[in-house]
C-alpha cells in the first residue's frame, strides 16, 4: 500500500487492516465452495480426485481474486469511520 495518496495527500500509514480482510475472505470464499461442493457430491456424486480438482483452485482463486477489493474495503471503513485517528486525539 502506498504511504499518502497522490490526489489529496491522506496518510494511509495510520490505517492498519491487519487481518480482518483475510478474515472475511475466507470465511466467503470457503462457504461458497463447501457448499457448492456439497451439492454437487449430493446431486452427482463424483469421484473425489475430481471434486478437489476443481474445488482447490477455485477457493484460491477466490481468495485471491477477493482480497484486493476486501482489503479496499476495510481501509475505506476506517477511513470512513476515522478509525486511524482514534489514537491520536
Amino acid at each position: 500500500m502506498v504511504e499518502r495518496c497522490p490526489a489529496c495527500g491522506f496518510d494511509f500509514t495510520r490505517l492498519n487492516t491487519g487481518d480482518g480482510a483475510a478474515i472475511f475472505i475466507m470465511q466467503i470464499a470457503g462457504g461458497i465452495v463447501v457448499f457448492g461442493a456439497l451439492f454437487v457430491m449430493i446431486a452427482y456424486n463424483p469421484p473425489i480426485w475430481l471434486l478437489l480438482l476443481v474445488t482447490l483452485p477455485l477457493v484460491a482463486g477466490l481468495s485471491l481474486g477477493l482480497m484486493r477489493p476486501g482489503k479496499g474495503v476495510m481501509i475505506a471503513l476506517q477511513m470512513r469511520n476515522r478509525a486511524g485517528q482514534a489514537g491520536h486525539d
